[in-house]
């Protein structure tokens, strides 16, 4: 007897894989299927960390495969190792029992769909949490940035190895820990690192992670609106404390107040005090001197640009959580091309990931070349509004006729927005007549789109790379695109 819940999930990985690359991870083929059960698809997960991941950054791309595969309106549930998963309940069966002196198979029941489609009332199981719950919540904590994932080089050696002593021994080693670098060198995955440590050697530990902003901000709206003491609550009473880009405090003389009086009653608790950083302590400008010194009472560490050989590594690490095969040749050709950060490095796969999606090529030096700029063929002549819908449909799987039609789900409203977007990037038509291309819609209709688009790809870079696969495909001359 086969099992629908698996056979959802596993269509549901291969739409993942195609049309939602950028998320995709490794981890993914661990995910268990739990049943189908009050209108959703129920997948267990390793850990809280996981689920709650889940939960918070791959809820929509999730909920999309899974209608797509099944056909169905299901939604998808996340489920903790220790969460109860909702059982359906079983159709009524047919019998021969009299009921009122007839057969019972004769009175009215209600349809078995219906009684599917109940929700079912799950046993309440008490979770342990390690990080608190309420209106602020804390930053999600990635996964992906494990110790194991992290790829050391003598540039970030001492980061590494004082994030490990922190984790074995909080509010005992070094505390505070303050680590520091330029953007995008690996200092929120060493922070995230120490709390995927704590929570899986000690499960009880209550946690807070948040940015500096997210403090301050905090800390101002419950100034005005009196809740002080509950303010104090959230950021004094765990065991670990760990805000990102603490330099944000410059200039803010009652933000520092504040963090000054929870730093001392976190540290004289021996709670651990995590703490990350553009500058040093003594370079953060219109910062008090009193924080300063505080700071600088544990160990401060810096994280600088990895070399060549670690570039090089990093990028086979990235390629891997995501499933790749990242060949040697490919890696060494990035890592030349990228010198600067390890987002970018990160933002490189992401885009040879959808790239090889969208050519439906392996990936290889070549494609990498492509992916970055290098070796486009030569264009010849303009692109076409036909060859953008053609890329366009193919990549999101839908027909013209939807594009054309008055269809307003996101499932069809965003590839029409993406192709009027490509139409005016690409090509010299008027906006009236890309409308017209797209049932006779009105030029206002696609000033919208090209604004939504332009909006959603600066802050999705997800979306940037996704945009920037189908220009290229689509002004690669005809026989290339072919």
């Amino acid at each position: 007897m086969t099992d629908p819940g698996r056979e959802i999930w596993d269509g549901m990985l291969a739409h993942l894989r195609e049309h939602h690359a950028a998320i995709c991870r490794q981890w993914f083929e661990e995910l268990e299927p739990a049943g189908v059960a009050g209108g959703s698809l129920q997948l267990r997960t390793s850990s809280p960390l996981h689920r709650d991941y889940l939960r918070r950054q791959c809820g929509d791309s999730f909920n999309d495969a899974c209608r797509t595969v099944s056909g169905r309106l299901l939604s998808v549930k996340f489920l903790g190792p220790d969460d109860a998963a909702a059982k359906p309940v079983p159709p009524v069966k047919k019998a021969t029992a009299l009921h009122n002196g007839a057969p019972l198979h004769q009175v009215a029941q209600p349809p078995a769909q219906q009684i599917e489609s109940r929700p079912v009332a799950e046993p309440v199981v008490e979770q342990p949490r390690h990080f608190p719950t309420g209106r602020y919540e804390s930053l999600v904590v990635n996964p992906d940035y494990a110790f194991e994932n992290f790829v050391v080089g003598p540039e970030n050696r001492l980061a590494h190895a004082a994030g490990l002593a922190v984790a074995a021994r909080p509010g005992r080693t070094y505390n505070p820990y303050f680590v520091h670098g330029g953007v995008g060198l690996g200092k929120t995955h060493i922070l995230q690192a120490v709390c995927l440590k704590i929570a899986e050697t000690d499960p009880r530990a209550v946690m807070y992670y948040t940015s500096c902003e997210g403090f301050v901000t905090q800390y101002f709206e419950c100034v005005q609106s009196g809740q002080m003491a509950e303010f104090r609550h959230r950021f004094r009473d765990v065991d670990v404390l760990v805000i990102d880009d603490i330099h944000y405090l410059t200039k803010r003389e009652r933000s520092q107040d504040e963090f000054f009086h929870t730093f001392n009653a976190l540290f004289q608790a021996n709670k651990q005090i995590i703490l990350s950083s553009d500058a040093p302590p003594e370079d953060i400008p219109d910062l008090e001197d009193r924080l300063v010194s505080r700071f600088k009472w544990g160990l401060v560490a810096k994280v600088e640009a990895p070399c060549y050989e670690t570039r090089v590594e990093i990028l086979k690490m990235k390629a891997r959580l995501r499933g790749l095969t990242l060949p040697d040749d490919a890696a060494a050709y990035i890592a030349q091309r990228i010198d600067t950060n390890i987002r970018e490095l990160e933002g490189a796969i992401v885009k040879l990931h959808i790239q090889a999606a969208v050519e439906k090529v392996p990936i290889d030096l070549a494609l990498a070349k492509l992916a970055l700029g290098d070796n486009t063929p030569t264009i010849v002549g303009e692109p076409t509004i036909q060859s953008i819908i053609d890329a366009v449909t193919d990549f999101y799987a839908i027909r013209l006729a939807d594009l054309q039609s008055k269809l307003r789900q996101r499932s069809v409203a965003l590839p029409r927005q993406v192709c009027m977007f490509l139409a005016r990037r690409c090509t010299r038509h008027s906006l009236e007549e890309i409308g017209g291309f797209f049932g006779g819609r009105d030029h206002t209709t696609v000033m919208h789109a090209i604004k939504t688009i332009e909006a959603r790809r600066a802050q999705s870079t997800e979306f940037a790379a996704i945009l920037a696969s189908l220009e290229d495909k689509v002004r690669l001359p005809p026989v290339a695109r072919a």
